[in-house]
């Protein structure tokens, strides 16, 4: 086990559950909370500043926690992890939150004894990958196993055009086509749009967010339910 600590970030609107929370994970040993957030913006912010893991709350008042897991993914903060804290619990917040890789999902309120739990078990897997991903010796073995008949064999790449049962590559080509990389739309307008059923055409695009081709977003209305939003992500600096 090493000894580095977790640097962690804690974002919830209630400030009331940002001081809980932080004191719950302050009272884990190799844990340290070296900030907190009150929105989405705030968050993506203060996570670029340097931070291992992230507690997120899935509503926030400006921009949504899922929101926020795609920004965080397309500013390209590598080796950052983050664990859901929230009382969401519909199917659509939670796949989105699981399709963006979070490490788990938390749903409140939860007891002291059980984020102790789960964040040592995130550090005890964290630690691993360190591990795994650390440079060492070579055997004679490792080594003709790279060589082979004398060439290098480096891994195969997986297909990316590979895709889920029951998809079709034509018919996704068209809903791509549907969506802008500005203007954010409904599932609805792209079902209109590419003449499928509305549930046809959220199949297609929960596998392009999966997969990171496009964005989405949470616009809330005057009952506080949210409408979401798809658009085309934006292409990373060359």
């Amino acid at each position: 086990m090493t000894d580095q600590v977790v640097r962690v970030l804690v974002v919830d609107d209630d400030a009331a559950a940002r001081a809980l929370h932080g004191r719950y994970v302050d009272e884990v040993p190799g844990f340290r909370v070296v900030g907190s957030a009150a929105t989405g913006e705030g968050a993506v912010e203060r996570a670029r500043e340097g931070v291992d893991l992230v507690l997120l709350d899935m509503r926030l008042p400006d921009i949504s926690g899922v929101e926020v897991l795609h920004r965080l993914r397309t500013l390209g903060t590598h080796g950052l992890d983050v664990l859901v804290i929230s009382s969401s619990q519909d199917q659509v917040t939670v796949r989105q939150a699981l399709a963006a890789h979070v490490v788990g999902y938390l749903v409140k309120p939860f007891t002291h004894d059980l984020l102790r739990r789960r964040l040592e078990t995130y550090r005890r897997e964290h630690q691993a990958r360190a591990d795994a991903g650390r440079d060492r010796e070579m055997t004679q073995g490792d080594i003709d196993r790279l060589l082979g008949t004398g060439t290098v064999r480096l891994p195969a790449r997986s297909s990316a055009g590979a895709l889920p049962k029951g998809l079709a590559e034509v018919t996704l080509a068209r809903v791509r086509e549907s969506l802008d990389p500005v203007a954010y739309i409904s599932a609805s307008e792209v079902a209109v749009a590419c003449g499928l059923s509305r549930a046809t055409a959220q199949r297609y695009l929960e596998h392009l967010v999966a997969t990171g081709t496009i964005d989405l977003a949470h616009r809330y209305g005057a009952r506080g339910r949210p409408r979401i939003l798809y658009r085309l992500a934006p292409s990373p600096p060359e």
